[in-house]
């Protein structure tokens, strides 16, 4: 089965079952999330509370965690839930974000993954670079490096961490530091609108709450990202009705979309 079958396959099991997809995620990008997975066809839930958090994650198909903005209740939801779907067999997919820009977002991270094990990593190149152990400096939530630069920093945290870990940007880098994926698609128009990054993060947990191929359900979530991305900016003006077309096309993706939209390089 070729990329565009896998992934739309996956698709098509998201809109049929409606999996719940619990994010525990920051505030600015709270309704984009909720929004782009809804368009997926998944059910999104939305919690801050850590018992809440925790009680939600048990029963989740996936959860997703997302340090944005890691204030103290945030955190403390973040590492109750992830231990509650840890628990419960249920896949975490954790985005680091702007993992290296201060010593608190670094301790943040930490505490996520000595906590346990995480499913999946998605995160930029400086975030990646960071969580890796090295200096990599970020512009806020911004990479200051190519996806390229972070492949092997990725597959080392791939396997020190037992997980798959997905660079994002450019060129999405997907690895679980034995096989690696590389793949080509998407548009300069998606850093242009905030959240598109944590929505990719949202989207690798749907597909987790379809398919327990890790390295395969982060390749189809991002194969997602790339075609809808693509598709959406035929046509926009400008960040803004690139985000209503990219909602739009996702709810109607198809596999020729996908076909058209997203492919695995050499």
């Amino acid at each position: 089965m070729n990329l565009a079958s896998a992934a739309f396959a996956d698709l098509a099991r998201i809109r049929e079952t409606q999996p719940l997809v619990v994010n525990v995620t920051n505030n600015v990008v709270t309704n984009t999330t909720a929004n782009t997975l809804l368009a997926l066809g998944a059910s999104p839930a939305m919690t801050h509370h850590p018992a809440d958090a925790a009680q939600l994650a048990a029963v989740a198909g996936a959860l997703v965690c997302n340090m944005g903005t890691p204030g103290e209740e945030n955190v403390a939801a973040m590492l109750a839930a992830s231990d509650a779907a840890r628990q419960a067999g249920v896949p975490v997919a954790f985005d680091p974000v702007a993992a290296g820009a201060t010593p608190w977002r670094r301790e943040v991270a930490r505490r996520m993954l000595e906590a346990g094990p995480v499913t999946v990593i998605r995160g930029n190149a400086s975030e990646i670079l960071a969580l890796a152990g090295g200096s990599a400096a970020s512009r806020g939530v911004d990479s200051m490096y190519a996806s390229l630069d972070a492949a092997e920093a990725a597959a080392v945290l791939a396997r020190k961490c037992g997980c798959v870990v997905c660079v994002s940007g450019e060129l999405d880098v997907v690895t679980d530091g034995q096989s690696s994926v590389t793949l080509a698609g998407g548009h300069a128009l998606m850093p242009r609108v905030t959240g598109l990054g944590c929505t990719a993060t949202a989207f690798v947990g749907a597909f987790l709450a379809v398919n327990r191929d890790a390295l395969a359900a982060t390749v189809h979530a991002m194969a997602v990202m790339a075609a809808a991305g693509g598709l959406a900016a035929a046509g926009a003006a400008g960040p803004g009705s690139f985000f209503v077309r990219f909602l739009d096309i996702l709810y109607t993706l198809t596999e020729a979309d996908l076909e058209a939209g997203a492919r695995v390089l050499p």
